[in-house]
């Protein structure tokens, strides 16, 4: 077999005959001589063109497929018109790459698709033999002769007329064809528009599903984010109201115990004016005794009684003074004490009363911010459920259309 640069395309199954009558081999001989190279003649008809990759093969008889090629050659193409491409057309095949038996072969056209376009009668390559060369005849096997190539003459001319009536009709087919194909192209190239814009349109539609699910996501995630948070914000209210209880409760206590001081205070304050009172009726007391005293000593001295009368009158004078004196200084005692621990009680209710101030100015602020913080809440839940009813309306995705297959 003939060895290429590359192999030619072939088909891999038995292809249609009907495309065998697109080129047409003449002037093939029965048999070619061995040893000598093969010129193969052909013609293109009007339905064909010709490629760069068309090739001619010999194939032997019974052949089921292109790749059973015993030999090829590439086709050269013809001129640029097409009165050069209807014009008879030759290869030729070196006799070295030849086959060497005498069986049946054939001439095949062979395009780049690997579809066979056209198909000789079959010949033999064996060498000459005398009944090919010797030929005798009569004389009436002349006439017969004549008479038979009159009578094939006839049936030439008839098949020839046939023949231009099936070319009439095959050109009026191949139009028809040719309309035919151009209409399937058109609608081909149709429904390959069709069939982009529908892909478009569904990758549209899948983009805008994908966009729909991601934003309902994202407003189911912040539907739960804004769940929580006001769930938090409850609870965080529930606190706030519980802590504004117990400040009220505790500024009530610190009402009641300032109260209860301010009582005290009223009650140190009434207890004091007593001591006082007492402490003046204490140093009257003292005048007197020593109004007594010094009266008793100026009994004592212009009198100038017994000693024994004298000494009991000065004993009892000096008992009753000291008792006096110490009268005097339990009272004085009693009334320091009673003087300090008003002082104290007076400072301990300065104290309270400074703190109950701040606890109340503190109260004041944290019941403000408590109020500010429910207005806050309050706008957020209203925001939510104004959000949460929106998100109710939003209608279910749309899926489109299935695509007709």
């Amino acid at each position: 077999m003939e060895t290429a640069e590359e192999d030619p395309s072939s088909a891999a199954v038995l292809l249609d005959h009907a495309s065998f009558s697109q080129v047409v081999f003449n002037s093939v001989d029965k048999f070619y001589v061995p040893g000598g190279d093969v010129t193969c003649y052909y013609i293109f008809t009007q339905q064909f063109t010709p490629r760069r990759k068309d090739w001619i093969g010999i194939f032997r008889v019974g052949w089921k497929t292109t790749r059973e090629y015993y030999t090829f050659m590439w086709v050269p193409l013809p001129g640029d018109s097409s009165t050069d491409a209807a014009k008879q057309q030759e290869v030729q095949f070196k006799a070295y790459y030849l086959p060497k038996d005498d069986e049946y072969y054939q001439f095949c056209y062979v395009d780049q698709d690997g579809v066979v376009r056209g198909a000789s009668v079959p010949f033999q390559f064996r060498p000459e033999s005398e009944e090919d060369i010797l030929v005798v005849t009569t004389k009436v096997k002349v006439e017969e002769t004549e008479q038979r190539n009159k009578e094939l003459r006839q049936e030439n001319q008839e098949l020839k007329a046939r023949c231009a009536r099936l070319e009439e009709q095959d050109s009026a087919a191949q139009a028809e064809l040719q309309r035919k194909q151009e209409e399937l192209e058109t609608l081909q190239s149709i429904i390959k528009k069709l069939e982009r814009e529908a892909e478009e349109q569904k990758g549209r539609w899948d983009s805008e599903r994908l966009q729909l699910k991601e934003q309902d996501q994202k407003m189911r995630s912040e539907n739960e984010r804004l769940g929580t948070r006001v769930t938090e914000l409850q609870s965080q209210l529930l606190n706030q109201e519980k802590e504004m209880e117990e400040l009220v409760r505790g500024d009530q206590e610190k009402t009641e115990q300032l109260q209860h001081l301010r009582n005290g205070n009223d009650q140190l304050c009434l207890s004091l004016t007593e001591q006082r009172e007492q402490q003046k009726k204490l140093e009257q007391t003292v005048e007197e005794m020593q109004l007594r005293e010094a009266a008793a000593v100026k009994t004592q001295a212009d009198l100038m009684e017994p000693r024994r009368d004298e000494a009991t009158v000065e004993a009892q004078l000096v008992r009753e003074v000291a008792r006096l004196n110490a009268q005097v200084e339990a009272g004085k005692a009693c009334f320091l004490e009673k003087y300090k621990e008003c002082r104290r009680l007076h400072r301990q209710i300065r104290q309270l009363r400074a703190a109950a101030r701040d606890e109340n100015l503190d109260l004041s602020r944290r019941l403000g911010e408590n109020k500010l913080l429910c207005d806050c809440l309050r706008g957020e839940k209203e925001q939510m459920e104004r959000e949460n009813d929106v998100s109710k309306k939003v209608p279910p995705l749309a899926c489109p259309p299935p695509r007709n297959a």
